[in-house]
């Protein structure tokens, strides 16, 4: 990677979303919970401050989120991956070297603008706020791990008004000095125990090791770590997605699953939309697998946990033929008088769907069947997901995920868009 590289990462993210669409959530304790409203992934600033940790189960905390004034949304996924595309479109009109490394973050090539560097960074980050609602913090630096803690600087002390250089060593300095090993990007506990162990505590020490001495107690990926807190970039953007090998969709039940028909209605749903995912990326498979759960967190009762793959004939992107095969795994692995928490289905050897090999005695897709399912999510699109479907994923599905606290989705969907 030539020259500079930023990273721009939205602010408490699924709380922003929220945010965007109901202003009166603004400057208020905000808190995003996980599937089926388990625990907190999400906190706005205020609901930090309050002490609320990461992962606090929703269940043993209502009552103090209650006495506190804390506001509690159930995940929003489509929303948020919406959003998500909005803000990256416009960091694309930015620069043309853009790798989207997660829903709310992305490195940019930043080579030159020079002088115009700062500049850049901040009309920027006014232009994501101006037109979709998301505040962003942006960090610069020689190298992508340096853009990592020139962001965590931005997040964290308003006085850089969400923009942060990191380009002359003894900036670098002065802030690896300030954090701590675990702040660093891919440090996690057991690697920080291990170079405490070496005498190695803070990240400014780790930059000062001799990279040599690292790769050979510690291997090449801490080495190229040392390089890159060096300012030498180890790391080139991904400029290009690569194909997706598998695709998963999973969730767990709202209640638990008793009976083969709901949990086959279940799979059938996940495998909907596993497809919708597949033939968004112009790829196919004949290869699947499904697999089944019971709560293994309930000690007291019967523990069953199973999968099984399952072989097609020809690769396909029809999602008649996915859930088909899906059914027959899932009432393979059933078993009567278990109590099923989480089931899903996992799409495998994934390749493009124009270079499907077809078998003697077995076609691939017809055009008629792709100009179907064409149809099929074109509508889904614009009516909102679900507004057309398959029977085989039932109607009233009680056994869905539990989001009692859900905001409307508001930009996929014609019922949920705001009136004013």
């Amino acid at each position: 990677m030539s020259g500079p590289a930023a990273l721009v990462d939205c602010n408490n993210f699924y709380v922003s979303c929220e945010r965007v669409f109901q202003p009166e959530l603004r400057h208020k304790p905000v808190v995003v919970l996980s599937n089926n409203d388990g625990c907190v992934i999400a906190r706005s600033n205020e609901a930090k401050l309050l002490g609320i940790p990461m992962g606090a189960p929703w269940h043993l905390h209502k009552a103090q989120f209650e006495s506190q004034g804390v506001i509690v949304r159930s995940s929003n996924y489509t929303l948020y991956g919406d959003m998500s595309a909005r803000v990256m479109k416009i960091l694309s009109t930015f620069t043309p070297d853009l790798e989207i490394y997660s829903i709310d973050e992305a490195f940019l090539g930043m080579s030159g603008f020079d002088d115009r560097l700062e500049a850049h960074a901040r009309t920027l980050r006014a232009a994501v706020l101006q037109w979709t609602g998301i505040p962003v913090s942006v960090g610069i630096a020689p190298s992508k791990t340096l853009t990592k803690v020139a962001n965590h600087i931005a997040k964290r002390d308003e006085k850089h008004g969400g923009v942060v250089l990191l380009l002359d060593e003894a900036a670098q300095d002065q802030a690896l000095a300030r954090m701590e090993l675990t702040d660093l990007w891919g440090v996690a506990g057991r690697l920080a125990a291990r170079l405490n162990l070496l005498g190695i505590t803070t990240p400014l020490a780790l930059k000062q090791a001799d990279p040599r001495f690292i790769r050979e107690r510690l291997g090449v990926v801490v080495e190229r770590l040392v390089l890159e807190l060096r300012g030498v970039s180890c790391l080139d953007l991904e400029r290009h997605t690569p194909d997706r090998k598998s695709i998963m969709a999973s969730r767990s039940f709202g209640r638990p699953i008793t009976t083969l028909t709901e949990m086959q209605e279940a799979v059938a749903a996940y495998t909907m939309r596993a497809a919708e995912k597949l033939r968004r990326q112009a790829l196919a498979t004949a290869h699947l697998a499904v697999f089944i759960e019971t709560n293994r967190f309930k000690a007291g009762e019967r523990q069953h946990f199973a999968s099984k793959p399952v072989q097609l004939p020809v690769a396909t992107s029809d999602s008649a033929k996915l859930i088909r095969a899906a059914r027959a795994g899932i009432t393979a692995l059933w078993r009567p008088g278990y109590r099923y928490k989480r089931a899903g289905v996992l799409l495998l050897d994934l390749h493009a769907a124009n270079r499907v090999q077809e078998g003697l005695f077995d076609r691939k897709d017809s055009a008629r069947r792709i100009t179907l399912m064409r149809t099929l999510d074109k509508l889904n699109q614009r009516y909102g997901r679900n507004s057309l479907t398959f029977a085989a994923a039932g109607h009233r599905q009680p056994w869905k995920m539990q989001r009692d606290r859900l905001s409307p989705c508001y930009t996929t969907a014609w019922g949920d868009l705001l009136r004013v």
